[in-house]
């Protein structure tokens, strides 16, 4: 059985996206980067121009005997808004969009039922838009993107948005994070 693998998220700012995928057991890197557009090499400039047809993401590096990919998209989808279009919270733009890219067929089988579990529970007022797409491309965002959230909690953006969010992955998650 393969134990390591990769897999890519969007679900808006990577600042956010990172530091909640770090805190998982079985995840051994998140790294920052682009993906999903049409300009090679693109800068967080223009990403954040929203005409390079980029996402921000992240590389989620994880071991699948220590954590399952069902495990990581019930996150993902928990940790974000995945019916809202372009945004997250007041950050709009398709760099914002929510997204997965996967590497394999197998993933995609995968990612593809949990969205169906999703959507016949109902667990969200309003349809899922997140786009399931194969991985062509990623770009390493610049390195001050890097462990983001662990250097600048103090800054607003951090306290408002992030912190938040990872207070609320504590209570739903707590058994899957590292100790």
């Amino acid at each position: 059985m393969k134990s390591n693998d990769i897999i890519v998220f969007g679900g808006g700012c990577f600042w956010c996206t990172e530091a909640v995928f770090e805190r998982f057991k079985g995840v051994d890197d998140v790294i920052p980067g682009y993906s999903g557009g049409n300009v090679i090499n693109p800068s967080y400039r223009e990403v954040c121009n929203g005409n390079t047809g980029h996402a921000e993401v992240v590389e989620v590096n994880y071991n699948s005997l220590e954590i399952s990919l069902t495990e990581l998209l019930k996150v993902f989808f928990t940790t974000h808004d995945p019916t809202t279009l372009n945004r997250q919270g007041a950050d709009v733009g398709t760099q914002y969009r929510s997204v997965i890219f996967y590497k394999t067929e197998e993933q995609k089988l995968i990612i593809d039922k949990v969205i169906a579990e999703l959507t016949a529970g109902e667990v969200f007022d309003n349809p899922i838009v997140t786009e399931v797409l194969p991985l062509e491309n990623f770009y390493l965002a610049e390195d001050y993107h890097n462990n983001y959230y662990q250097t600048n909690k103090q800054q607003p953006y951090c306290r408002f948005v992030i912190t938040p969010k990872i207070d609320k992955l504590e209570e739903v998650f707590y058994e899957l994070l590292k100790k």
